[in-house]
């Protein structure tokens, strides 16, 4: 559900105020020891975040709706399954942004690790719990499970190889859709960048450079990325031959894989604290470059840039 995306930008804003707290280092410095003082900021932080999300998100889409008893939701066959990629990215990037934050207060690896990138995992499982008591929603066990998978991908790289190899990324480009389902898809530009899941494509981007070890010649900030996305959706099980009195016409729901290279922004190197800063906050973005598209029409498309 596009509720769920709003929780990434949170975790950003989440991340980089935190981090002001310290008094004896930089703002940019992470603590190579145990830090009290910052461990309480986070924790603090965190729990105002917790507290203030919530009551947000129910004000914002849950206090228009009647409460039910605790119900379960089987929404997997919705949208091609493109929701799904919104669950794993944002258990992703809070996960990582976690296990930043939890580094920066000097805890313990394994601690900072297991701690950071569960809470997001938490956070996002609240919200679940939040659907099954909605009469509007309920408890998906597959929004569930692509939480999980979200998280693992993060804390599972982090435990393995101490950074992230392969990362789960985005990108958006806006449809005609809108036009005929205004309710589902938005009318301003941002409203379409969260609910219009014909122009979503989610990535898998690995950088090769990680794989082939330290004196490898191969380029460090080149990715190669696999992507998933769905056009011609205007409804989520099946399309609607009309809205609001209106004649909408007939689209073919369609899969599209995608293949492309990606660039890994954090990996250029500069002096630039500002640039390492935009870097880093981007980077859940994928990289628009030229992308080979195959989909469920048996149809292979060159796509010169994609995004």
């Amino acid at each position: 559900m596009s509720k769920k995306k709003l929780i990434l930008f949170a975790l950003c804003v989440f991340f980089f105020t935190t981090q002001s707290f310290s008094q004896k280092l930089s703002f940019w410095e992470t603590d190579t020891a145990y830090n009290k003082k910052r461990v309480n900021a986070v924790a603090y932080s965190a729990a105002g975040a917790y507290v203030g999300g919530m009551t947000g998100l129910y004000f914002l889409w849950y206090a228009d709706y009647p409460l039910s008893k605790f119900h379960t939701f089987n929404d997997n066959n919705e949208w091609l399954q493109i929701d799904k990629g919104g669950h794993l990215i944002n258990a992703y990037w809070s996960g990582k942004m976690g296990i930043d934050v939890m580094r920066w207060t000097g805890m313990e690896r394994k601690k900072a690790i297991w701690y950071g990138g569960s809470a997001g995992l938490a956070f996002m499982t609240s919200i679940e719990i939040f659907d099954g008591f909605s009469e509007a929603w309920g408890f998906s066990t597959g929004d569930v499970i692509c939480n999980l998978a979200g998280s693992a991908t993060a804390i599972g790289q982090e435990l393995l190889w101490n950074e992230q190899r392969v990362e789960w990324k985005l990108s958006f480009h806006p449809t005609n859709f809108a036009e005929y389902r205004p309710d589902v898809f938005g009318t301003s530009l941002t409203e379409k960048i969260f609910k219009d899941y014909n122009g979503h494509t989610y990535w898998l981007s690995g950088n090769i450079s990680t794989f082939l070890g330290s004196n490898s010649t191969f380029p460090k900030w080149l990715n190669i990325a696999v992507g998933y996305g769905a056009d011609g959706m205007t409804g989520g099980t099946e399309n609607l031959t009309e809205y609001d009195g209106k004649t909408i016409p007939y689209f073919k729901r369609t899969r599209q894989f995608y293949f492309a290279p990606d660039i890994n922004l954090t990996k250029i190197k500069t002096r630039s604290k500002f640039l390492k800063f935009v870097f880093e906050a981007t980077r859940f973005i994928k990289f628009p470059l030229p992308a080979l598209e195959y989909n469920s029409n048996k149809k292979w498309v060159l796509h010169g840039i994609y995004f």
